[in-house]
């Protein structure tokens, strides 16, 4: 029987289980497979922006989707790095999944401009 939400790291274990060490919870309570499709969608996320930054009409929405895309991309590096114990710890949330309401917002205010570029580069195709 799977029981979601019964982590034992995070009691006592962690110092931050719902920010800077949310993915080795996630490792622990879904297992590789899941950690290997949260990495996966990173990857995608990745690629579609380098998609977008190509495809994009001007060079400013080039640039901007590379830097979105890069944001997104090295945070989550760096807090897989720092879970999995290759990195210091920084204190770096992973996107789209770390307790606090102002980062996702950004995030998802970012992840739309984004798409305003992918829908700006569609309709001059």
């Amino acid at each position: 029987m799977l029981d979601y939400g019964q982590s034992k790291q995070k009691y006592l274990y962690l110092p931050e289980p719902h920010n800077d060490f949310i993915f080795s919870v996630l490792a622990e309570e879904l297992g590789f497979v899941g950690c290997f499709l949260v990495i996966l969608l990173f990857a995608v996320f990745i690629w579609r922006g380098i998609l977008i930054a190509m495809k994009a009409p001007d060079m400013f929405g080039s640039l901007l989707a590379v830097g979105i895309t890069a944001l997104v991309g090295f945070q989550a590096i760096i807090n897989i790095a720092v879970v999995t114990g290759s990195m210091p710890v920084t204190g770096m949330p992973l996107p789209f999944f770390s307790y606090g309401g102002t980062a996702l917002i950004i995030l998802l205010c970012a992840v739309g401009v984004l798409l305003n570029i992918s829908r700006a580069s569609s309709k001059e195709s």
